[in-house]
């Protein structure tokens, strides 16, 4: 049984060089599963706010930390603090809470602030919605719009549709991803949830099936828009990971790429046509920007999703709880991405997992998973880059960087050498 460093001492090791205790595939920045060790994790660079945000509410208590489930794609994913490979530069000062950046292709995790922390979504929740349903409806088919559409929260945004308007699915798309449309979300939702009054509950209960379908377990969603609502939750690590699963669809990075789309007329109801524009600012300056989504509520704060291509490398960096002030939350992106692309290509702490990674391994004996269960996820891929993920299991919580510190301690005093360690 590997036991526990006294906080102190591992905050200690930290402060006079705990990178010569470490294996050497393990990051130095890595944090440990453990919270009881929270003093030994690297704090996130963080700007000086201009002004802090007065009347916020307070935010929504989070779910505890799951040793397991928080050490998905690798042990040294698991910390509230800063994670980054060896040798690498310290990231820039950002005012999310939490972040990453991880490669669309290869599933390296390039780095990150809290990757498994809890936190509110607010409209990057569309990304699970399009995730979900986008293959599941033609985008060609024509729909008329319902009163529920416009069930959203008075003054939330809103593209515009209205009850009795007729709109293809391609425009919901383009109003639910440039102008963050809760009305879209929720007719999007509804038809996909078979148009009845019951449609977008069960739509949002496809979301929540596809969030664990793939790995996402510390998403829960409430509303198909990403409006607040008690016990949604996502995490930095899980909007990669649906991100990932967005940009494989071409429809998708059609859509985001849109810079200006057009919402038709209904003469009928005799109201105009307008035009609304992309609020993604990224796409208009940054060379190589493949589009994502913005989001903000007063809980949630700022959230942000994007990806971006160079020399043919694509990266996407995720954010939440950010404030807008020294820079807006696209801005924050596109520091995070810049510091992604400067790090070597074989660069990494971790790895996004896929939904065969998920599916791989049976939860019991007789190879069936019992009912409701969290399947477990396995080793990740071959070629992912260091550090290699390790297991997940019910002993997931084992502090594996401790337990190299530790034999590393005890080799100093006593001539054998130290003995193996379990690794989960």
């Amino acid at each position: 049984m590997i036991q526990r460093l006294p906080a102190a001492l591992a905050a200690a090791l930290l402060t006079t060089g705990v990178s010569a205790f470490l294996p050497s595939s393990a990051a130095a920045a890595a944090i440990l599963p453990n919270r009881a060790a929270a003093a030994a994790e690297i704090p996130c660079p963080k700007p000086k706010v201009v002004e802090k945000p007065k009347n916020v509410p307070p935010r929504p208590v989070p779910p505890p930390d799951n040793p397991a489930e928080s050490a998905i794609g690798g042990p040294a994913l698991a910390t509230h603090g800063l994670i980054i490979p060896p040798g690498a530069k310290l990231p820039p000062a950002v005012t999310a809470t939490t972040w990453m950046v991880a490669d669309l292709d290869t599933g390296q995790v390039l780095g990150g602030c809290g990757p498994h922390v809890h936190q509110t979504p607010a409209s990057v929740q569309k990304t699970l919605l399009a995730a979900t349903v986008m293959d599941k409806l033609d985008p060609n088919q024509m729909m008329t719009a319902v009163p529920s559409d416009l069930n959203i929260e008075y003054h939330s945004s809103a593209v515009g549709i209205v009850p009795g308007g007729r709109y293809r699915i391609s425009t919901l798309w383009l109003g639910l991803l440039l102008n963050s449309g809760n009305d879209a979300a929720n007719a999007l939702a509804r038809l996909a949830g078979g148009g009845g009054p019951d449609g977008v509950a069960r739509t949002v209960a496809a979301m929540n099936a596809e969030a664990k379908r793939i790995g996402a377990f510390q998403t829960h969603a409430v509303t198909p828009s990403g409006l607040d609502g008690k016990g949604q939750f996502t995490s930095a690590y899980d909007l990669a990971l649906i991100a990932r699963e967005d940009f494989a669809k071409p429809d998708f990075r059609k859509y985001v790429l849109t810079r200006t789309a057009y919402m038709p007329a209904q003469p009928k109801l005799k109201k105009a046509g307008f035009q609304f524009q992309n609020e993604n600012k990224l796409i208009y300056n940054y060379p190589g920007a493949m589009g994502g989504k913005t989001g903000f509520t007063t809980v949630a704060r700022t959230s942000y999703m994007s990806a971006a291509n160079r020399n043919g490398r694509r990266l996407v960096v995720t954010l939440l709880g950010a404030e807008t002030r020294p820079q807006r939350g696209w801005q924050q992106g596109e520091a995070l991405l810049n510091w992604g692309f400067s790090l070597p290509r074989d660069a990494s702490v971790g790895t996004l997992v896929t939904p065969q990674d998920v599916a791989a391994k049976p939860t019991t004996e007789s190879g069936a998973a019992p009912a409701g269960a969290r399947p477990a996820v396995p080793e990740a891929r071959a070629g992912s880059g260091p550090p290699r993920p390790l297991e997940i299991a019910a002993g997931a919580s084992v502090a594996v960087v401790l337990a190299a510190l530790l034999i590393r301690l005890r080799a100093t005093r006593k001539p054998r050498p130290p003995r193996q360690q379990p690794t989960s």
